[in-house]
């Protein structure tokens, strides 16, 4: 696929983002070939697709086809996914579930414990979604302060506003970087830890930036908060994935080259 064919690809799929989401995102997708892209180009479906659900705010069970995949088992079912905190719940293909107290969109059930599966390919997609999550935050964030004006000039003007807008880009870049770089299992569980990390740093300056008007319904930022503090969770939250990581290197002894520069 070369870049003309990408861009195009990316349209297709954010258009389809934009008009819908979960059960009938999932049934739009497959229309598009979502399963051929992925078993035939998953470095380029994974990333693109995940970005976009986080860019967007749509949401699909596509998580459980890239783990299906990753078992080698047929896609278009589901399976359980183990959350933080020892939960397993499962992401259903339909919108009957009731969804998480943090996020009634997403039609997530709890189930009891479910079989191992193969995770590095879920976090890697995970990562991407938090990563175009965060950068959905910051795009929020970075228009408030160019319109909002206080004390007669624009918000973007104050050095503490830039600040904390500049933080949460370096950390998003510092994500993408991570992700880009993951090709084996650990990499994928930094790179989860990575994206879940900056994106609950961009929801926490964003909302500082935005103010209270985040918190409302009438405002989309707080949408994309709680998407990132549920995404965060599933396969093992930033804070899990550091601990274990660390006991990984731990009982290794040494800490292997994860990129050659």
């Amino acid at each position: 696929m070369d870049a003309a064919e990408e861009h195009l690809l990316a349209e297709t799929l954010r258009k389809a983002m934009t008009a819908a989401s979960g059960q009938a995102l999932d049934a739009t997708l497959s229309d598009l070939g979502w399963a051929e892209l992925l078993a035939e180009q998953p470095d380029i479906a994974v990333p693109l697709t995940f970005r976009l659900l986080g860019e967007t705010g749509a949401h699909a069970p596509l998580l459980n086809d890239v783990l299906l995949r990753a078992a080698e088992r047929p896609v278009g079912d589901m399976l359980p996914l183990p959350f933080t905190g020892g939960t397993w719940i499962v992401w259903e293909r339909d919108d009957s579930a009731a969804g998480t107290a943090l996020d009634t969109e997403l039609p997530l059930r709890t189930v009891p414990v479910g079989p191992s599966v193969p995770l590095a390919a879920g976090r890697i997609a995970l990562g991407w979604w938090l990563l175009g999550t965060g950068r959905a935050m910051l795009a929020l964030a970075r228009q408030h302060a160019v319109d909002r004006v206080q004390f007669g000039r624009p918000l973007a003007s104050f050095q503490a506003v830039r600040h904390r807008l500049a933080e949460t880009l370096v950390a998003l870049d510092g994500a993408e970087a991570t992700l880009v770089a993951a090709n084996d299992d650990l990499g994928a569980l930094l790179a989860k830890a990575a994206a879940g990390k900056a994106a609950l740093t961009a929801a926490r300056h964003c909302q500082q930036v935005i103010g209270g008007i985040g918190f409302t319904a009438e405002h989309d930022l707080h949408r994309h908060v709680r998407r990132a503090m549920v995404l965060d969770g599933l396969l093992g939250n930033a804070r899990e994935l550091t601990r274990e990581a660390g006991a990984l290197l731990r009982a290794g002894g040494s800490a292997p080259r994860l990129v050659h520069l």
